[in-house]
């Protein structure tokens, strides 16, 4: 089975002092662990829009999209089904919203300094998407 998702990391500002906004999920050991808003991509919808809607729903702020961040893949298995997931991250920039934990599925939000974010967030393939926001910023300078 595969399913598709998408989201990414929101700015403040567009500049590598900017600040990002990550959402917090407890594990199923109770723990808090730092990710980047993202979720599935339905019908008719580009994985830009749907980065745009899921980071909007997980984080309350909306966005324009600067550019892509890169892609994760994985399989996992859910009810005994095998599951390649495909998840599209973009690097986005505020226009409005607060920063808000409304949505039922986050635990907790946080601005976070752009230079803290990799030490904040708990999965290294995430991590590794930061090295493309250099990139997109300067593609858009």
């Amino acid at each position: 089975m595969e399913e598709t998702s998408a989201g990414g990391l929101i700015l403040d500002q567009c500049s590598t002092d900017a600040s990002a906004a990550l959402i917090a999920r407890r594990d199923r050991h109770g723990r808090l662990l730092w990710l980047l808003p993202k979720g599935h991509v339905e019908a008719g919808e580009t994985t830009e829009q749907a980065a745009v809607r899921e980071v909007s729903e997980e984080t309350g702020l909306t966005g324009s999209v600067l550019g892509r961040l890169g892609t994760i893949d994985f399989w996992f298995v859910a009810g005994g089904t095998r599951i390649h997931k495909t998840v599209h991250h973009f690097l986005l920039l505020r226009s409005v919203g607060s920063l808000s934990d409304a949505d039922i599925e986050v635990d907790a939000v946080a601005w976070v300094p752009l230079a803290e974010v990799a030490g904040r967030l708990a999965y290294a393939d995430e991590r590794r998407l930061l090295d493309e926001v250099p990139v997109v910023l300067a593609a858009t300078a």
